[in-house]
This record gives structure tokens, sequence and C-alpha cells, in this order.
């Protein structure tokens, strides 16, 4: 595939400044894409290459811009078998396993959703970054459920821009150890790095980390234990994990923020992303998205109704 090239003539009295031109008549690329290809030397106006964003055009200028081809990638695609939710010219929702890693890193090359993903939809290469293409969001390697995946720039743009908005509704299962101090709750507390262990993430006091903020309500309650509905307001790491533990109420099978020893067994943590909210590029109306609870987890609820 070939670069493009877009011509594009400003016809407005007042002068603007480049890249804001360039976002009002490409909607289909984010800020920051454009951005990069005016600093690669991929735009003139009026035949002079332009390198700053901040460049003043006037009534009547042209403005042409090449737009790279996709990059492609050394990730090799895989036939590994997802179970699609929804599938369009521009998205793909999927119920991701357990175990499964969203995209590749350190220590994780290969058996990744975007491999599965590239393997089943070949045109999402390039799209969003080299490593993470299709990504617009992620779940822990053992959280199972809901993830949308994007198929294109304009796709990847409007699926962004909403959760940086935190206009999308997102809904987790969660089994935990223990009782919340209240039957609905919000919770409150930023995250950063934990400075004892950089490879862990920790609710940390004000200033030192991001904001991050969780609303939570009992579903059903056990002896020694209790099913919440939490629904989170920002996307950091760990999140659910870390106020769940924060409240006194560890996610059950948590290796990392739950108890050493567990009371049930369960053969990961009992997180399940449950509902997506969201609008598709071209549509009014949000959608919602929902993937049903992994039998595994299943069967620990049922053995706990069994015991009530």
């Amino acid at each position: 595939m070939s670069s493009q090239f877009v011509k594009l003539r400003y016809s407005a009295e007042k002068d603007a400044r480049l890249d804001h031109f360039l976002v009002q008549e490409m909607s289909e690329f984010t800020r920051s894409r454009l951005q990069g290809i005016i600093a690669k030397k991929l735009v003139t106006v009026d035949g002079e290459i332009i390198t700053k964003n901040g460049t003043k055009i006037s009534a009547g200028a042209l403005v042409i811009i090449e737009i790279p081809a996709p990059k492609g990638t050394d990730l090799v695609p895989e036939n590994i078998p997802l179970d699609i939710i929804f599938e369009n010219d521009d998205v793909l929702v999927v119920s991701k396993e357990a175990g499964m890693v969203v995209h590749p890193s350190a220590g994780h090359d290969s058996g990744t959703l975007v491999h599965a993903a590239l393997a089943h939809a070949p045109e999402m290469e390039g799209i969003g970054g080299e490593i993470r293409p299709g990504v617009v969001h992620r779940l822990d390697k053992d959280t199972s459920g809901v993830i949308i995946m994007a198929k294109n720039d304009l796709a990847m743009k409007v699926l962004q821009e909403q959760f940086m908005a935190r206009t999308v509704k997102k809904k987790y299962i969660a089994l935990v150890d223990g009782m919340p101090p209240t039957p609905t709750g919000r919770i409150e507390a930023p995250i950063g790095r934990d400075s004892a262990q950089r490879k862990k993430m920790a609710v940390v006091s004000k200033g030192k980390g991001k904001n991050a903020i969780s609303e939570y309500k009992t579903l059903e309650s056990f002896e020694e234990h209790t099913l919440l509905e939490v629904a989170i307001m920002t996307g950091r790491t760990h999140q659910i994990r870390l106020h769940c533990k924060f409240i006194g109420t560890p996610v059950v099978g948590d290796p990392d923020y739950g108890y050493r020893r567990q009371k049930i067994e369960s053969p990961r943590q009992f997180l399940h992303a449950a509902r997506l909210v969201i609008k598709l590029p071209n549509e009014e109306e949000a959608r919602s998205f929902d993937a049903k609870l992994p039998e595994e987890l299943e069967n620990i609820l049922t053995e706990l109704r069994s015991n009530h």
C-alpha cells in the first residue's frame, strides 16, 4: 500500500494555525497523528514544506498532506479462536478469555489478542501503532470480558476520544473476600506505582498518582464473600483490584493484591468485564456489548450458593 496525498484549499478570511485547520478538515485523524505528519515534513503550504504546527495559513493557501501508508509490522498473525460478540467494518468486539494478554510486551511476544485479531482482520495492521494495532483499551491478562478494537483510523479516533472523555460505560463483576463497608459506594483513591515494588501499582497519597474513581454495588452476599458490580469512571492500571483492596475486600484469587491464603479455590482472579457501552463510528446512539460470566467463575458462585 502506498502513501496517499490529500489537497486542501484554505478559504476563510482570517488566518489560522495549520494544525487547527487540518484537525477540522481531516476529522478521521487524531490531532497528535496530524501533528506527527507535520513534524515528519509531509505537509506543504503553497509548495513550501512546513514543520511547525502553529504555522499560520492565509486565505487561498493550498495545503498538500502526504498520508503515509500504515507501517507493516513484525507481528505474525496467529489463528487463535476468538469469541466475537460483534463486528462490522469499523470495530471488532471480543469476549477475551482469561490468560490472554491484549498486546505484545516483554515476555509476551506471541499468543496475544493482537496476534489473533490480525489473523481475523488483516486490515487492522498498523492501525494505532505497530505494536498495538487496533488496541483502544486493555484488560489485565487474567481478567476476562468485553474488549473493543478499532479496524481503521476513523474508528480508532472515535473510540479513543470517548475513552479520553470518560463517556464510555464499563461494568465489571467481581467476587471479593469479606463485605464492603456499605452495600453501595464510591471509591476515589489515586493510583500510582508502588514505591516498594515497581512492577505493582498502589493506592497513593493525593498528588502522587492519577485520579481514580470506581463505584460499586452489592449483587449477592455470602457468608465470607460478596459479589459486586463495579463501574469505573477512570481506567487506571489494576484499578478495581486496588480499590477493592483499599476498602478491605480484595478480589478473590488475585495473586498480587489478594490474600495469600484464599478461603475458596479460584483458578484465577474473579474479575470479569461484563458490559461495555460505547458509540460506534457514524452512529448516534451508544451500543451495549455484554459478555457472559465464564464457566469457571459461574462454578464458584454455584458452590457458594449451595453452601449458603
